[in-house]
Parts: C-alpha cells; sequence; structure tokens
C-alpha cells in the first residue's frame, strides 16, 4: 500500500498542516505548539517540495489483469518479472525516467542522451507462460536498434525470461518478457 502513496504529497500534507497550526498557536500565544509547528511543520513542507519535484509517477496498467494470468503469475514469473512490474507500479524518486538505467545499459539512448519512455504495461497469457509486456514511446529509437539489442536483454534479464520485440504502432515499441517455463 506504501508504494502507492506519494511521499511527496504526505510531506506537504503533514507539513502544512504543522505549519498552520504553529501559525494558529503563535497568535495565540501557545509557545509548545508554535515549536512543534515550525520545527517539524515547515522542514516537512520542504522536505515534500524536494520530493514532488523529483517524483516519478507509477507507470499504469493499460489492461486489468485477469485471475487466469494471476495464477500464472504466482506460478511462472521469475524474480526479474516481479521486480520490474513493482518497480514500475510504485513512485519512484531521483531517476529521470522508469528503467533508465537499464535503457542505458542497454544502449537505448538516442545520440542526444533521450530514453524511450515507458507509457504502461500489461501482464498477458502467451501460450500457457506468464508475459509481462512493456509499452515504451520510442519515438527517438527504432525498432531497428531494439531488435539488434534483443540478445542483449536476454541476457540482461537474466535465465528463464524470453525478449520479444515488436511495433504495434508508429513510434510504439513493446517489450514483451516472457517466463522460459515450457
Amino acid at each position: 500500500m506504501l508504494r502507492q502513496v506519494s511521499l511527496g504529497t504526505l510531506g506537504l500534507t503533514i507539513g502544512g498542516i504543522l505549519t498552520i497550526i504553529g501559525f494558529i498557536a503563535y497568535a495565540n500565544d501557545n509557545a509548545t505548539l508554535n515549536l512543534v509547528g515550525f520545527f517539524y511543520g515547515i522542514p516537512l513542507v520542504l522536505g515534500g517540495l524536494a520530493l514532488k519535484a523529483n517524483e516519478l509517477k507509477p507507470v499504469p496498467f493499460t489492461q486489468p489483469t485477469t485471475p487466469t494470468v494471476l495464477a500464472l503469475r504466482q506460478q511462472q514469473a521469475t524474480p526479474t518479472q516481479n521486480k520490474i512490474r513493482k518497480d514500475l507500479t510504485r513512485y519512484s524518486y531521483g531517476q529521470d525516467a522508469h528503467f533508465d538505467r537499464a535503457l542505458s545499459y542497454l544502449g537505448l539512448t538516442s545520440s542526444d542522451g533521450e530514453l524511450p519512455l515507458i507509457t504502461g504495461l500489461r501482464e498477458e497469457d502467451i501460450n500457457g507462460n506468464y508475459a509481462l509486456i512493456l509499452e515504451f514511446d520510442s519515438s527517438a529509437i527504432p525498432i531497428e536498434i531494439w531488435q539488434q539489442k534483443q540478445e542483449k536483454m536476454v541476457s540482461y534479464f537474466g535465465p528463464g525470461v524470453n525478449v520479444e520485440v515488436t511495433q504495434p504502432g508508429e513510434n510504439i515499441i513493446e517489450l514483451t518478457l516472457i517466463a522460459a517455463t515450457k
């Protein structure tokens, strides 16, 4: 549950409340509440602002996951697939984009350093195997580059994962990570 809560919003809310309490206490000559409001409220507001400035929102699922696919996930999903899914569906801080380090390592950056952006993800059953599909807006990196890096992706995402790269539309790339159990 905490993964779905923005720490920046939480800091701003609690800090804002404490700061307002501090101002009200100052106006009413209540020194104890005044100190609590200023010494805790203002730093929380500033921390919340800093987190909000570096916040990446969770990547949304583009399709609901069916109970059948959930059962496949529990039976077949590799640790890498689970880690990727959990990392993408939580708030992140201090990154340029979701999956930025992996994309840089795989050489999927343009000459000016532009990264493909993950716009969504979904889970599917592909021939009885669990598959995690990452949807990218890849206007700077053509499908040919993605396909050249496919072998490197197979070794990067670890044993037990097959990788497929497809282009369902212009500037849209789907990276499919399939559990190799059958």
